[in-house]
């Protein structure tokens, strides 16, 4: 059955006059008069009773014009729809995150989108930097904040807002009381790390701390997320560098301090597929990119 028929019924409906609802589907009357014709072959029922003067539905057409009305307003709603996404006012975004990016440029962007397009779902999943990343090359995310600096072909990326590392201490550690600390000062201790399976980069970033400090930390434990890495050292398992957004946790129990004469970035992008921009990504982008100072 084709859909311009169906307009035609309708119209004529309403009209109930031929010469009416032809100037209304801006047709001739023959055309319309063979479609209803035709309609009516097709279901095998009088839609109409027709004369000379006078056109009404048969009670057949009345019962059709219901679910005809229903039909056209699917077809108008779906069009509407389908517009809609292809401005990018509507659909749904998958958007991975690493823990630590909660502290981060991450909320702002996502009310920042949220307020610009409504119509859009953003649905946030956790997950660590190399599993976003892995996800982003298979297309099972449309984008990801991820602690990295640099992301593989054919990612792209968008560098979020600085951070920096700095000293996490327990709170009745000798050193919590000062103003900074140096991390020659900490050589003797045990340090609570970030896995590097999960992060390599901030893995290699503490590291890099180390290394230009001249020193070759004791690492005892490995862990999956920033937070742990804090909830270890307020138990007193050792001490730690962490990012300075961290602070934004509320850790009772610990101290984060500056580390005296050293200041390295606590690297994070916002990463997606370059292969695979929708509209409403797009979208997400341009709020990524004018949220950052």
């Amino acid at each position: 059955m084709k859909l311009h028929l169906l307009r035609y019924f309708a119209v004529l409906a309403e009209e109930l006059h031929f010469g009416h609802a032809a100037e209304r589907l801006a047709i001739t009357q023959p055309p319309l008069s063979s479609g209803i014709k035709a309609l009516e072959d097709e279901l095998g029922v009088r839609l109409f009773e027709r004369s000379s003067k006078h056109v009404a539905l048969t009670a057949a057409g009345q019962a059709y014009l219901a679910e005809v009305r229903v039909v056209l307003e699917h077809v108008a709603r779906a069009g509407e729809t389908a517009r809609c996404v292809a401005a990018g006012l509507r659909g749904r975004l998958d958007i991975g995150f690493a823990g630590s990016m909660v502290y981060r440029d991450m909320p702002g962007i996502v009310r920042a989108f949220g307020q610009r397009a409504p119509g859009i779902e953003v649905n946030l999943r956790e997950m660590s930097s190399g599993e976003q990343l892995e996800a982003l090359r298979h297309r099972q995310l449309h984008a990801g904040f991820i602690n990295t600096g640099a992301v593989p072909e054919p990612l792209c990326s968008l560098p979020l807002a600085p951070d920096h590392f700095v000293c996490c201490l327990p709170e009745d550690h000798a050193l919590a009381g000062t103003a900074s600390v140096d991390l020659r000062a900490l050589a003797a201790e045990t340090f609570v790390m970030f896995s590097r399976a999960v992060a390599p980069a901030n893995h290699d970033n503490v590291i890099a701390l180390f290394q230009r400090a001249g020193i070759h930390p004791r690492i005892l434990h490995a862990t999956r997320q920033w937070l742990t890495v804090l909830t270890l050292v307020a138990l007193r398992m050792g001490v730690a560098l962490v990012p300075a957004c961290m602070a934004q946790a509320a850790v009772t129990g610990v101290r984060l301090l500056p580390i005296a004469k050293l200041r390295h970035p606590c690297v994070g992008v916002l990463a997606w597929h370059q292969d695979a921009v929708t509209p409403a990504l797009r979208g997400f982008l341009d709020v990524a990119a004018a949220h950052r100072p």
